[in-house]
Protein backbone atom coordinates (compact mmCIF):
# COMPACT_ATOMS: atom_id res chain seq x y z
CA UNK A 1 0.00 0.00 0.00
CA UNK A 2 1.46 3.72 -0.74
CA UNK A 3 2.26 5.75 2.00
CA UNK A 4 -0.29 8.37 2.45
CA UNK A 5 1.50 10.87 3.84
CA UNK A 6 3.53 10.91 1.43
CA UNK A 7 1.43 10.95 -1.46
CA UNK A 8 -1.06 13.08 0.11
CA UNK A 9 -3.70 10.57 -1.08
CA UNK A 10 -2.66 11.31 -4.62
CA UNK A 11 -2.27 8.91 -7.31
CA UNK A 12 1.83 9.40 -8.69
CA UNK A 13 0.29 9.43 -12.51
CA UNK A 14 -0.13 12.47 -13.67
CA UNK A 15 0.93 12.35 -16.98
CA UNK A 16 -1.40 13.60 -19.77
CA UNK A 17 -1.38 12.56 -23.45
CA UNK A 18 -1.98 16.07 -24.00
CA UNK A 19 1.38 16.66 -22.59
CA UNK A 20 3.19 14.34 -25.43
CA UNK A 21 4.68 14.49 -27.97
CA UNK A 22 2.60 10.92 -29.53
CA UNK A 23 -0.49 12.47 -28.92
CA UNK A 24 -0.05 14.67 -31.73
CA UNK A 25 1.51 11.86 -34.03
CA UNK A 26 -0.88 9.95 -33.91
CA UNK A 27 -3.37 12.77 -34.17
CA UNK A 28 -1.74 14.10 -37.28
CA UNK A 29 -1.78 10.14 -38.84
CA UNK A 30 -5.12 9.69 -38.07
CA UNK A 31 -5.89 13.27 -39.88
CA UNK A 32 -4.15 12.23 -42.69
CA UNK A 33 -5.48 9.03 -42.86
CA UNK A 34 -9.41 10.64 -42.48
CA UNK A 35 -8.39 12.58 -45.49
CA UNK A 36 -7.33 9.40 -48.01
CA UNK A 37 -10.13 7.64 -46.93
CA UNK A 38 -12.70 10.44 -47.41
CA UNK A 39 -10.81 10.70 -51.09
CA UNK A 40 -11.57 7.31 -51.67
CA UNK A 41 -15.13 7.91 -50.36
CA UNK A 42 -15.02 5.34 -47.91
CA UNK A 43 -15.70 7.39 -44.80
CA UNK A 44 -18.44 5.64 -43.60
CA UNK A 45 -16.25 2.35 -43.88
CA UNK A 46 -14.48 3.37 -41.12
CA UNK A 47 -16.66 4.68 -38.41
CA UNK A 48 -13.79 3.94 -35.49
CA UNK A 49 -11.15 5.70 -37.12
CA UNK A 50 -9.38 7.55 -34.11
CA UNK A 51 -5.62 8.42 -32.36
CA UNK A 52 -5.00 7.09 -29.07
CA UNK A 53 -2.21 6.66 -27.00
CA UNK A 54 -1.57 4.00 -24.15
CA UNK A 55 -0.44 3.85 -21.12
CA UNK A 56 2.91 3.51 -22.07
CA UNK A 57 2.02 6.82 -23.99
CA UNK A 58 2.93 5.20 -27.25
CA UNK A 59 0.52 6.36 -29.99
CA UNK A 60 -1.65 4.61 -32.05
CA UNK A 61 -4.18 4.70 -34.76
CA UNK A 62 -7.44 2.95 -34.20
CA UNK A 63 -9.06 1.53 -37.99
CA UNK A 64 -11.76 -0.46 -35.76
CA UNK A 65 -13.58 -3.22 -37.32
CA UNK A 66 -14.73 -2.42 -41.16
CA UNK A 67 -16.59 -4.80 -43.15
CA UNK A 68 -15.55 -7.78 -45.37
CA UNK A 69 -16.43 -5.85 -48.52
CA UNK A 70 -14.47 -2.73 -47.19
CA UNK A 71 -11.57 -4.65 -46.49
CA UNK A 72 -11.63 -6.07 -49.90
CA UNK A 73 -11.92 -2.71 -51.25
CA UNK A 74 -8.82 -1.50 -49.00
CA UNK A 75 -7.01 -4.09 -50.15
CA UNK A 76 -7.39 -3.63 -53.77
CA UNK A 77 -6.34 0.33 -53.13
CA UNK A 78 -2.95 -1.36 -51.71
CA UNK A 79 -2.07 -3.46 -53.94
CA UNK A 80 -2.44 -0.65 -56.31
CA UNK A 81 -0.22 1.90 -54.65
CA UNK A 82 2.56 -0.69 -54.20
CA UNK A 83 1.92 -1.67 -57.89
CA UNK A 84 2.37 2.23 -58.38
CA UNK A 85 5.34 2.04 -56.77
CA UNK A 86 7.58 3.62 -53.85
CA UNK A 87 8.05 7.11 -55.95
CA UNK A 88 4.41 7.37 -57.14
CA UNK A 89 3.78 11.04 -55.46
CA UNK A 90 4.12 12.87 -52.79
CA UNK A 91 3.82 11.85 -49.11
CA UNK A 92 5.04 7.96 -50.32
CA UNK A 93 6.12 5.52 -47.84
CA UNK A 94 9.60 3.74 -48.39
CA UNK A 95 10.63 0.12 -47.30
CA UNK A 96 14.03 -0.39 -45.23
CA UNK A 97 14.20 -3.91 -46.08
Amino acid sequence: MPDADRDHGRDEARWSPLDSSEWYAARDAASALRDVITAAGMEKDFPYLRADVNAFGHGFIELGRIAPETAQRLAHLLRLAVAAGPDSGPGHVTSTN
